[in-house]
């Protein structure tokens, strides 16, 4: 059923945005850890979606087979740290600092933190908003049959 793939593809997103805000609520937590298990400052982590395909062929098989397999959406790829130069911070008296009395410090931008939060924060809600549809269609399509 057409709808049962809808569901698939919004719920796909759904995990993916959760997955993002957890991701972005790490660099928050950690946007003054200035030492971590490797010896440097935390790096800011991003999160890359990429989407499930869904070609021509997957869905004519899929139809001809009828194969449930979930088909479209999004799915999280990879978490890549970010290349930014650590933020140094003159501070002598912190037991991080170097020679010069510096202290570098992550290089998490709260601001730009907070901005795709609130982005992830929307596609989230948009994504609730589709699967409200879906299932109002779906509980529609089932009256029909009474």
């Amino acid at each position: 059923m057409a709808f049962l793939n809808s569901l698939n593809i919004v719920g796909s997103a759904l995990t993916a945005e959760r997955f993002r805000s957890n991701v972005i609520l790490q660099n928050f937590a950690n946007s003054q850890t200035t030492r971590t298990a490797n010896g440097e400052p935390y790096r800011r982590k991003q999160v890359i979606f990429q989407e499930r395909s869904m070609d021509f062929q997957q869905v004519l098989q899929g139809e001809i087979n009828k194969d449930a397999t979930p088909q479209g959406g999004v799915r999280v790829t990879n978490i890549v740290a970010s290349d930014k130069d650590f933020v140094p911070v003159y501070d002598p008296s912190h037991p991080d600092a170097n020679e010069e009395g510096y202290v570098m410090y992550p290089n998490v931008n709260t601001t730009e933190e907070m901005i795709d939060l609130m982005a992830a924060s929307r596609a989230y809600d948009a994504n609730i908003t589709a699967l409200s549809v879906v299932k109002s269609l779906a509980l529609k399509a089932l009256e029909i049959g009474k």
